[in-house]
């Protein structure tokens, strides 16, 4: 299975036959889908969307692909080019635009691509209007314009500095304390947006900066998902440079990791804990991560007498638990930092402008910042589905075996016992098993999870 439609939009690898692959034909269909939503679903007479991208290959192609269809439907697209998936939502709201579309598979290697779909707000849609857009492409009920009714595209290719300064004017970021500073960075764009957005920003932020892979020409020179293991050279080259620490971000930017100065993993988990701790020395209030995130942003929380509450995974249901607890900062534990103040959407500028005043003001290494948090040490693993695997089957079976714990079933089973947690879920955009374990050593978390996958392999008969 390598065409996924989910609520979160539709992501496939490129090639291969319509219906089982993202296709320039099923580029077309949801694209089709997505603005026919719209124009029932907004009901104005016209309508406009911003359209941006990361710098996958396949990404010109997707793009014009999908500009074209919504121009055909009638909309007006405010076409950003080569973006970042927070650019492309702060946009929206500043164009008042009717929606959005970035193309990009996010931390998928390179022969993924994807549409992520907005509302009016620059946020993601929910499930509701997710599945709308989802049976309106398999009814391929699509009513295009005449030709004096197409829409019209305007180029706009000033929104990473728009961004950028949008960013730079939050009250919580001190430009000039982190000049003051004078920190050394190595930033890892792995060849894609992020690699002329972020060296821009701490450029302004008064930052010395060397370049590793920030060419945006779509190869990928190692796995994108920002985990220890694909960062070795940026690790390596942080001590040789003998920088203040590392930048990681993914394709579109969305996902923020820290390297140490001496070369080792500041944690992508403790991006955000870092983050909040920052937030609410300033601005106390409460925090919203996900499931499948460290108990440690609890910690901070409850530290700064905020409240923490975990949604189900997925960004939209973090921003809608986030909303409803009014939290001050939130986000998800694998580098995403959602900060209300500019948008409800993971956002790896904020994650960086806010970190990189954190450590101006704490006038200390990143590493000693690390040393200063809760230690938790996470393990996370997958099992590839095939057919014959009954996921379902499986959870209902982990459940009845920890029954006497602690078990919350909103989004897969999460089961918490005193000293640890294992979250079990089915992915939402690639066909694998997740299995999450956090635990007070490396070790700990490991064994954890090697066991869990064992007992996972003998109800599924694998």
């Amino acid at each position: 299975m390598t065409l996924i439609k989910s609520i979160s939009g539709i992501r496939g690898t490129i090639g291969g036959k319509v219906g089982d692959n993202l296709t320039p034909v099923d580029a077309v269909k949801f694209a089709s889908a997505y603005g026919t939503w719209l124009k029932k679903y907004i009901g104005k007479e016209k309508i406009t969307v911003v359209v941006g991208r990361d710098a996958r290959i396949s990404g010109p192609m997707i793009h014009n692909l999908v500009v074209n269809t919504l121009i055909g439907l009638g909309i007006d697209v405010i076409d950003l080019g080569l973006s970042t998936t927070p650019t492309v939502e702060v946009a929206v709201p500043l164009e008042k635009a009717e929606g959005g579309i970035i193309l990009t598979a996010s931390h998928n290697p390179k022969q993924w691509n994807a549409l992520k779909l907005l509302n009016e707000k620059g946020e993601f849609l929910n499930g509701e209007e997710g599945l709308k857009i989802l049976e309106i492409a398999e009814a391929e009920a699509f009513d295009f314009s005449d030709v004096d009714d197409l829409g019209a595209i305007m180029i706009n290719d000033a929104y990473m500095d728009i961004h950028i300064d949008e960013v730079l004017n939050l009250p919580l970021v001190d430009v000039d304390a982190v000049k003051a500073a004078k920190f050394k960075v190595v930033v890892d764009g792995v060849n894609s947006s992020g690699g002329i957005i972020i060296p821009r920003l701490l450029e302004l932020m008064g930052v010395e900066v060397v370049e590793l892979y920030c060419e945006p020409n779509g190869h990928f020179p190692h796995n994108p998902e920002p985990l220890k293991e694909h960062l070795t050279d940026i690790s390596e080259l942080v001590v040789k440079e003998k920088a203040d620490l590392g930048i990681v971000v993914d394709p579109d930017v969305d996902r923020l990791a820290f390297i140490c100065e001496n070369g080792e993993m500041f944690g992508e988990e403790y991006t955000l804990v870092a983050c909040a701790d920052y937030v609410l020395s300033k601005t106390p209030g409460n925090t919203v991560s996900n499931m499948s995130s460290s108990r440690a942003l609890r910690d901070v929380t409850n530290a700064h007498n905020g409240n923490y509450e975990a949604s189900a995974v997925g960004e939209v249901n973090v921003v809608e638990l986030m909303k409803k607890n009014n939290a001050v900062i939130g986000g998800e534990g694998n580098g995403g930092i959602i900060y209300p103040e500019l948008h409800y959407g993971r956002d790896s500028l904020v994650g960086v402008a806010l970190f990189l005043t954190h450590l101006a003001n704490k006038k200390m290494t990143v590493s000693a910042l690390r040393a200063s948090y809760p230690e938790y040490y996470m393990s996370k693993n997958k099992i590839e589905l095939t057919p014959q695997i009954d996921v379902d089957a499986i959870l209902v079976a982990m459940t009845e075996k920890y029954k006497n714990e602690d078990i919350t079933t909103i989004d897969g089973v999460k089961i918490d016992f005193a000293e640890n947690w294992v979250h079990l879920r089915k992915s939402n955009t690639e066909p694998i098993i997740r299995i999450y374990t956090e635990a007070a050593s490396q070790e700990k978390a490991d064994a954890l999870a090697l066991r869990i996958i064992d007992e996972i392999k003998a109800v599924a008969g694998i």
